[in-house]
């Protein structure tokens, strides 16, 4: 049987095993994840393999360098691949990949013992600390740009109190205009209305 063969008859197998399995997805036909552990699970890690063209005869390609494993340590995750290196040595020749991801699920206390989570929310941190100075400034430089000119603000003091706010009666109609003079006789308005009002009438 040929390597493709070999290949072909493992990807309807792993189809088949891990249909609906939420940790397996097939990145293509010949290269596959696995989470080992649940999500939110610290010491929850993805192992990548992917196939040669001579595979199984030759080994496949074991990679921990998914995103997922960026809090995993280098450390770590060397002693993992060498754990999954000695596993595909002794499983040569063979379809490997299933027995790979459950040697790896199996062993995952084992594997993870010594994992401490590298803090990758400190470059988060350490981005906003870096940000928020920077704001500052800029929102400041906007406020100058968007004030009066004195000319502007000496019309706005012309029109408020000290407070800022505008008097009271403010937008009042000039009631001086409507006041009737001195020297005209009482009653001058109200016979002209009467006299207008009249002549309507008519």
């Amino acid at each position: 049987m040929s390597a493709n063969e070999d290949q072909e008859m493992e990807l309807e197998a792993l189809r088949s095993i891990y249909e609906g399995d939420e940790s397996f997805r097939e990145l293509s036909p010949v290269s596959f994840q696995y989470r080992i552990g649940e999500n939110g699970d610290p010491k929850a890690f993805l192992i990548e393999i992917s196939w040669t063209e001579t595979y199984p005869q030759t080994p496949p390609i074991i990679s921990m360098n998914a995103f997922f494993n960026n809090t995993i340590s280098s450390a770590v995750k060397q002693s993992i691949l060498a754990k999954l290196q000695e596993a595909v040595e002794v499983n040569l020749g063979t379809a490997m990949t299933y027995t790979l991801f459950e040697y790896a699920k199996d062993n995952k206390d084992q594997f993870m013992e010594n994992h401490q989570p590298v803090n990758s929310t400190i470059p988060i941190s350490s981005i906003i600390s870096v940000e928020t100075p920077n704001t500052a400034p800029s929102s400041k430089k906007k406020e100058k740009k968007e004030q009066l000119s004195k000319a502007q603000k000496r019309k706005l003091a012309d029109k408020t109190d000290h407070k800022g706010e505008l008097p009271r009666g403010w937008n009042w109609v000039d009631v001086v205009k409507h006041v009737p003079p001195p020297w005209m006789p009482d009653g001058y308005f109200m016979s002209q209305l009467s006299k207008t009002g009249s002549k309507e009438d008519e």
